[in-house]
């Protein structure tokens, strides 16, 4: 039994004490995960917080201690999509959305085809050379403008690492499924990277 896990059956006896050491070993990598999904410190603490409210209030509907985790970042990603709903989108926003976005055109193969973005002109001409700071930088850009199910599903794996087997538990969806959005998600991110230009012999 891993040490979570014993934590977990503490936790659900009802020790505070174990319940706390379970905040300390995940809340950083449930902050990670949310910063990640909204590249906003704000957010990210917020569903962070919220996420181990839930938990604690739940916990003890969780049957097996070994599901802890793809539990944790299933209760973290619907706190996501709710903080998401929540926000009050600028005209700005919702005028940029309309002109940058369209609708992939041309192919048709496979499911959950992610939406291509063109670039903005502060994305066109970026430096020949960029740092790996520069380089997070626009690949969190390029994260917060790619499918949001497939956004998730990129985190979860390349971020997180997580087992397709614990990603498929945490969004309810078939092993096949999840590999298929994590190809076409990082295939959008791959084209947005090299629509501004961002190159591997760049970094």
């Amino acid at each position: 039994m891993t040490y979570t896990a014993t934590l977990v059956l503490e936790a659900q006896k009802g020790n505070n004490r174990a319940f706390n050491e379970l905040v300390d070993a995940w809340y950083a990598r449930i902050y990670n995960f949310a910063y990640k999904y909204f590249n906003a410190h704000d957010m990210a603490t917020e569903v962070a917080q919220r996420t181990f409210i839930a938990a604690h209030k739940h916990l003890s509907n969780l049957e097996s201690a070994a599901q802890f985790k793809p539990w944790l970042y299933r209760i973290a990603l619907n706190n996501c999509h709710q903080e998401k709903r929540q926000q009050v989108r600028s005209p700005w926003h919702n005028m940029a959305q309309g002109l940058f976005e369209k609708g992939n055109k041309g192919e048709q193969e496979g499911p959950s085809e992610p939406i291509q973005v063109a670039a903005t002109a502060s994305h066109q001409n970026p430096e020949q050379h960029i740092g790996q700071e520069d380089l997070g930088q626009w690949l969190e850009q390029a994260l917060a403008e790619i499918n949001p199910d497939q956004r998730a599903i990129v985190i979860m794996k390349e971020y997180e690492g997580l087992k397709f087997r614990e990603i498929a538990e945490t969004l309810g969806l078939s092993e096949n499924t999840v590999k298929s959005r994590l190809y076409y998600g990082l295939k959008a991110l791959r084209s947005k990277m090299e629509a501004w230009n961002l190159k591997p012999e760049n970094f």
